[in-house]
């Protein structure tokens, strides 16, 4: 399982950097080594790539092997003033916003490089080609997509072939649609990597309130709701990878002990 460390960086409910740094610490000393930032994770449109400096300043304090650790950022999502999101898909765009979270990473190769969101402004076709430019370029390792829909997921396979690995959609109790891309992912040998799999930052209590079976389970087996949440979506499929978000070490850590519970078929079954 991996970390979402989108958390640090949201305006109105972002710790303090020492605090976000413990949490990124815990998560790597409790065995997570997927992490997962964007260039839009920001506080603010003018400071693009805060998250992924606060990533980069914490794997620099890690006593562990920082190699060990694959770092996951996305860029084709833009900010802007208010607190917007906006989308630019161009390949002139993303090969620039690369070059920024090479600098703000500190790294020469990124290792896993995802367009964050399609353009409807822009061909699919064009950004995926971008992506497949940067991979030749020595760029970035690997390649990945997020907030694809199915036709979408193949049509960056037919154009990026095995240097795509991943795919990123929202998946948790309150939001299922992604299912049909799970099944995509599973067929082409994809990872998918679930996006607020607890419900969303401000939204996590709600998996007890609104979905009733996960306390219930979790009060039989001794855990946390979050746990069985995380459990419930490893056992969706192999290629199911979810990256929760945490923003105190205590929180992360439960998160991660979701790897070793099983769940049965009948709990399972509650579940849905």
């Amino acid at each position: 399982m991996g970390r979402g460390a989108m958390p640090m960086s949201v305006a109105g409910h972002m710790p303090d950097e020492a605090q976000s740094i413990r949490t990124l610490l815990a998560a790597h000393d409790a065995g997570a080594t997927l992490i997962d930032t964007a260039d839009a994770y920001t506080p603010s449109h003018d400071d693009v790539g805060h998250n992924e400096r606060l990533v980069a300043k914490a794997l620099a304090q890690w006593r562990g092997d920082a190699g060990s650790v694959l770092v996951a950022t996305k860029g084709g999502h833009t900010r802007t003033p208010g607190g917007g999101w906006s989308k630019d898909g161009r390949p002139s765009y993303l090969k620039q916003a690369c070059d920024r979270s090479l600098k703000a990473l500190g790294v020469d190769s990124i290792g896993l490089y995802q367009h964050h969101r399609p353009d409807p402004e822009v061909p699919y076709e064009e950004t995926m080609g971008a992506l497949k430019d940067l991979h030749d370029a020595g760029k970035i390792r690997m390649a990945g997509i997020s907030n694809a829909d199915p036709q979408q997921i193949r049509t960056a396979h037919d154009i990026l072939g095995e240097r795509l690995v991943s795919v990123q959609n929202e998946y948790s109790p309150r939001f299922r649609s992604s299912e049909p891309e799970i099944d995509v992912c599973a067929e082409l040998g994809l990872a998918f990597l679930p996006w607020s799999p607890l419900g969303g930052i401000g939204r996590t209590g709600e998996l007890s309130e609104r979905h009733a079976a996960f306390s219930e389970i979790a009060k039989e087996r001794g855990v946390s709701p979050h746990q069985v949440c995380l459990a419930w979506e490893l056992a969706r499929s192999p290629v199911v990878i979810p990256i929760p978000g945490a923003s105190r070490p205590e929180s992360i850590v439960d998160s991660l002990a979701a790897v070793d519970l099983e769940l049965s078929a009948e709990e399972l079954a509650r579940l849905g």
